[in-house]
């Protein structure tokens, strides 16, 4: 298990990650145990994840794979647990050597953690060092939602992405920031702009890797031919056809579960299968996320038992809608396309709206971390 989180006290106090041994001797132990599936028939990934390719990672997992080294690494950031609604919140909090450093508020996706910013961080707090404009530093606050990692999960049902907004926007406060920046992507999508919905006088802007003017069926009669043919393309994509995980966690999260919590293969496969969805880029996943990063993202999961209680963004909804945004402070993304500018700009400030940034996996962040780094500084620049 993690370090003992506190009590809900709402003191910040310093959090060290310190998995004990005997938890990484019985991961190990399961992955040895493994009691392998035969492959079904069908072409590559078309019957799901390939029982080659998974006993190949499961492996590399359980005897190549550094924990320790992943480990050191994430407490290379300072980190703290406070108090939050009465929730134990988990956070990185990395601050600039520049003056004049923007705070802003980092929220990760889903089925992510902290370790989505990894190497995002340096480039935001340390732009002097990356080769940018010291100008545009900022200090990073990093939480892990609740039910994610190292923060407490939910103890109720009724969570929302505006609730997890309020405890943000306290965390803000808490830590002394008058006016900050928020960004998010996929989960940290839907939060980054209620931010600003719960403290516009103090969001300087609300930044969003993709997603907002996102068109539905209802929108495609008054949508142009090239409109048509580009909503076309982005329903074609395995990450809009692949497994429904919104309906699946919605209907019976706790039975999934079970699989996950217990057998780190299961849990291993379910996390490659939604990486893999979410790789639009047509290169083989290692190729634009390294193993070890994916690695260490399922073995926070597996390590502090969450793959259950970070459902609750699913099964705590209704239905599955696209993140809407809001009209409070300027808003700028990362891409704009697969989404349509006019249908943004009906619940959106659009100020930064690129269309040429370089694509990559969906978790842009592990990806193409300078180029973002790069377009953050640009949107902010704006708005600071």
């Amino acid at each position: 298990m993690p370090s003992t989180l506190l009590a809900m006290s709402n003191e910040i106090r310093p959090f060290r990650i310190d998995i004990p041994q005997a938890d990484l001797d019985d991961l190990h132990a399961r992955l040895a145990r493994t009691r392998w599936p035969a492959q079904l028939p069908g072409e590559g990934w078309s019957r799901g994840v390939p029982v080659s390719y998974l006993e190949e990672l499961a492996g590399y997992w359980g005897t190549g794979y550094d924990w320790r080294a992943a480990e050191a690494r994430l407490n290379e950031f300072p980190q703290y647990v406070t108090g939050i609604e009465g929730q134990d919140v988990h956070f990185l909090h990395v601050r600039s050597g520049e003056p004049d450093a923007l705070p802003l508020i980092l929220t990760h996706g889903w089925p992510n953690s902290v370790t989505e910013f990894t190497e995002l961080i340096g480039p935001l707090t340390d732009p002097r060092a990356h080769g940018a404009d010291p100008a545009q530093a900022f200090h990073v606050v990093v939480p892990s939602v609740p039910g994610f990692g190292f923060s407490a999960p939910p103890r109720e049902t009724g969570w929302t992405a505006g609730r997890v907004a309020r405890m943000w926007a306290e965390l803000m406060h808490r830590l002394g920031y008058d006016r900050y920046g928020t960004q998010g992507g996929d989960l940290g999508a839907y939060v980054a702009p209620e931010i600003a919905k719960v403290a516009p006088g103090r969001v300087a802007g609300v930044y969003v890797i993709s997603g907002l003017g996102f068109p539905t069926q209802d929108d495609v009669p008054a949508m142009t031919e090239d409109e048509r043919a580009a909503y076309a393309q982005m329903m074609n994509q395995d990450w809009a056809k692949g497994v429904d995980h919104h309906g699946l966690l919605r209907a019976a999260p706790q039975t999934f579960a079970y699989g996950w919590h217990d057998s780190p293969a299961g849990a291993l496969a379910w996390m490659v299968h939604k990486f893999h969805e979410f790789n639009p880029t047509g290169k083989p996943l290692e190729q634009v996320i390294s193993r070890d990063q994916i690695l260490t993202n399922v073995s926070v999961y597996w390590l502090t038992g969450t793959f259950g209680s970070s459902s609750w963004p699913m099964y705590d909804s209704s239905r599955s809608a696209w993140p809407e945004g809001q009209k409070s402070v300027p808003t700028g993304v990362y891409s704009g396309p697969p989404g349509i500018r006019r249908l943004a700009e009906q619940h959106n400030t659009i100020v930064h709206w690129p269309e040429d940034n370089p694509t990559g996996h969906h978790f842009i962040a592990m990806d193409q971390p300078g180029p973002l780094a790069a377009d953050i500084r640009a949107f902010f620049a704006k708005v600071r």
